[in-house]
């Protein structure tokens, strides 16, 4: 993943950009008790563990993953039909 993807992931999260000196951003949310910090470096690959590492401080499941707290597809209860 690129450092630019990782931004897009995040601001798709409901993270928005909230200070920045140099290459060094914070991107915080609403209700969200603390800033998530990106050392921004554009079109480069971010560390496996760097990115893990931001993913879940930011409570944004890994590409290709759930939320730990959301049921795995098959298993979501459908919903009650109104008469």
């Amino acid at each position: 993943m690129k450092f630019s993807e990782l931004v897009r992931l995040l601001e798709a999260n409901g993270f928005t950009l909230v200070r920045q000196k140099g290459a060094v951003r914070y991107y915080g949310k609403a209700g969200w008790p603390r800033l998530i910090r990106v050392d921004y470096h554009g079109a480069k690959q971010v560390p496996t563990g760097t990115c893990h590492a931001i993913l879940k401080a930011a409570g944004v499941p890994k590409p290709g993953q759930q939320r730990a707290d959301e049921p795995p597809p098959d298993e979501q209860q459908p919903e009650e039909e109104q008469p």
